[in-house]
């Protein structure tokens, strides 16, 4: 047989069946299984439909109506929310259980997780290094500009606001996020911004973006706002660091300064203090001493004008003895006289330590003789005499004026 013969290919009985053949043989099986009769003859007009073809096409409807049914069951897991609508419109919001509802297309359900955290990136993208600088760039209150990297993370209160009144919930949030943010920054100084206002900055964010999301219904509850990075634009990042630097050697000479007053103005003040005591006590002393010796000279006034001999005698007396106690002697009696010689006796020590030179030794060696028994005198107690004496010498002075 050639190739171009028209009765190539088909072989008779061994053709594939047609599509009509494939569903008699259904129906007849479909029949046999539901106790029908088959039909013997040729099909009658109306498109060969016997009692074998009613009866499985009324079990095939059976089957979709139980598949139709069963498609209306869900399960709404823990920490999620069921959502029910009715031709598009909400008809109900399920909790977590086994739950059915009508079928597609009359009802449709939808699960909500309200536990999951949702993040939120502005600035960036999975990374602070990966800039987006059209949401990251913002104006500050003194007129510079600061970039800023900041994660927002969220969670639904309301799932039936969420599915209703958001058409891309993450870019609200971001948009609300950049808005609140900026408003903030708008507001703030530079370095407050950078330094010490972070954590301020973030609790103001978040007031300010969810007063915002539950103005316009979106179901979202804002949790936390985290700033990744803030610092100056990369152009003048160098010149920013000497700024930085400049401040830092300022507040250490500052802190240093400080660091020196706390040292020395205590210090100082303990010193004028103790000064203040010492003067004080001093002028205290000199008054009592001033007020002592005032009363007694009114007291020695008043026996020289009984006494004035005897007065004038103790006085000198005790002028002496104070003069005499007060410093160190040798009594020495000479066997040529009765004259006594007070000599003081370092003078004499050093003397005889020293030795004298050759011509005074010559000299005053045969006119002195060296005492037979010296009598050192040990000097009186200063505090014990030294009142009277002064007391003595300066009466003797006004006697003499």
């Amino acid at each position: 047989m050639a190739l171009n013969d028209p009765q190539w290919g088909k072989r008779r009985g061994d053709g594939p069946p047609d599509l009509d053949e494939i569903w008699g043989r259904f129906n007849k099986k479909l029949s046999g299984l539901l106790g029908g009769k088959r039909g013997t003859g040729a099909p009658q007009d109306g498109g060969g439909s016997g009692p074998g073809f009613s009866g499985g096409a009324g079990l095939l409807a059976g089957l979709v109506a139980l598949v139709w049914v069963a498609s209306g069951f869900y399960i709404v897991d823990a920490g999620q929310k069921g959502v029910v609508t009715r031709f598009g419109r909400f008809v109900e919001a399920t909790d977590p259980g086994p739950r059915w509802h009508l079928p597609y297309p009359v009802e449709a359900a939808e699960v909500v997780n309200v536990s999951g955290v949702r993040t939120v990136e502005v600035g960036y993208r999975n990374d602070v290094r990966s800039k987006v600088p059209k949401e990251s760039l913002m104006l500050t209150d003194d007129e510079n500009i600061v970039d800023l990297q900041f994660a927002v993370q969220y969670v639904l209160k309301d799932p039936m606001e969420y599915l209703f009144n958001n058409r891309s919930p993450d870019d609200a949030v971001r948009q609300t996020a950049e808005a609140a943010i900026r408003e903030i920054v708008g507001k703030s100084k530079m370095d407050f911004v950078l330094y010490e206002g972070r954590e301020q900055i973030a609790i103001d964010a978040r007031k300010l973006m969810q007063e915002i999301l539950d103005r316009y219904k979106t179901g979202i509850s804002i949790s936390q706002v985290t700033m990744q990075n803030a610092q100056p634009p990369e152009q003048v990042q160098a010149a920013f660091d000497d700024a930085v630097k400049a401040n830092q050697d300022r507040e250490r000479q500052k802190n240093e300064g400080e660091a020196y007053a706390n040292d020395v103005v205590p210090k100082a003040r303990g010193t004028a203090a103790r000064l203040m005591q010492e003067a004080e006590g001093y002028r205290q002393r000199i008054i009592a001493t001033s007020e002592g010796e005032a009363s007694r000279f009114s007291e020695v006034l008043v026996e020289y004008k009984k006494a004035p001999g005897v007065t004038r005698d103790r006085l000198y007396i005790d002028a002496m003895q104070q003069v005499l106690s007060s410093s160190s002697k040798v009594i020495v009696d000479q066997k040529a006289g009765s004259n006594m010689l007070f000599l003081p006796l370092d003078k004499i020590l050093q003397m005889s330590a020293n030795g004298p030179p050759p011509e005074v030794a010559g000299k005053v060696a045969p006119a002195i003789e060296p005492p037979a028994a010296p009598v050192v005198v040990p000097p009186a107690s200063a505090e014990a005499g030294g009142t009277r004496s002064r007391d003595a010498f300066r009466s003797r002075e006004r006697e003499v004026r």
